[in-house]
């Protein structure tokens, strides 16, 4: 099975891409193999219409918390409230985020999906330091409007099928809150470096077979970005590849997952 891996941004440029890591799976060792950085939005969509079979795993937050969606008053499905956040274009959605955010009280301003506090993520409406709210808006209406299949949120084409990955819970697991990664050149340290290094190692290691269900062979320079981002490229092909071990079972989504909010592909939200 092919396997794609892509750790996403939502301003795609050369110094921060979109990057692509293709692998091929037999159902028990994943091998990583070409890498690919998209400096815009067009290479990302023309991979989404790639004749299947594949499975991608793709770090963004495909949904809203269903609290955000109701208070707000959107359309009360996803396909619904992804085709109205689309039409109010980049500054519109930023706008209605930040009016909603303004008028909440103290910890009443940013929701979380169940997935989220599952995996320890962030919400979705976040636009500042980590902007995923910026991510959803970028990745979410490109996936519609691509016709792939989205378990829990997009029945599409079914060899053409799209999973929301999130590699910080993958590596929390192996190397609990250690940082390793790091966009500003002047935070990128040794100590990230190293870290880096040590977690791809205990995945080469089998140390993440116990908990994914499958080994992983890959070149060991990924470690070598100081971004992460070819690492988390490698980390969302992992999950993406255990999803498709899951899916008689649904690839892995939660048994009661909210058709609006969407899941994590990951043994925790099992």
């Amino acid at each position: 099975m092919k396997i794609y891996g892509i750790d996403f941004t939502s301003r795609p440029c050369r110094r921060k891409p979109i990057t692509c890591l293709e692998c091929g799976f037999d159902g028990l060792r994943l091998e990583a193999g070409e890498l690919t950085e998209w400096r815009d939005f067009a290479g990302f969509e023309t991979a989404l219409l790639r004749p299947g079979p594949w499975i991608a795993g793709i770090d963004c937050p495909f949904g809203q918390s269903r609290t955000f969606i109701e208070n707000i008053g959107w359309p009360d499905t996803w396909a619904g409230y992804v085709d109205h956040a689309a039409g109010l274009g980049r500054d519109g959605f930023r706008a209605a985020l930040d009016g909603y955010r303004a008028v909440r009280a103290p910890g009443d301003k940013e929701h979380r999906r169940a997935t989220d506090r599952a995996a320890g993520a962030i919400s979705p409406q976040k636009l500042y330091g980590t902007p995923v709210g910026l991510m959803f808006f970028e990745g979410a209406p490109r996936l519609r409007r691509a016709g792939v299949t989205i378990p829990g949120l997009q029945d599409g084409d079914p060899e053409r099928i799209v999973v929301e990955a999130y590699p910080g819970v993958l590596a929390r697991r192996l190397i609990g809150k250690e940082s390793y990664k790091q966009d500003a050149r002047s935070k990128q340290t040794a100590r990230r470096d190293e870290a880096r290094k040590r977690l791809l190692d205990l995945i080469l290691d089998a140390k993440a077979q116990p908990i994914y269900g499958l080994k992983v062979e890959a070149d060991p320079r990924l470690a070598e970005d100081p971004s992460g981002d070819r690492l988390d490229a490698l980390l969302c092909a992992i999950q993406a590849a255990w999803a498709w071990t899951q899916r008689e079972q649904g690839f892995g989504m939660p048994d009661a997952i909210d058709p609006l909010e969407g899941a994590i592909a990951d043994p925790i939200g099992r």
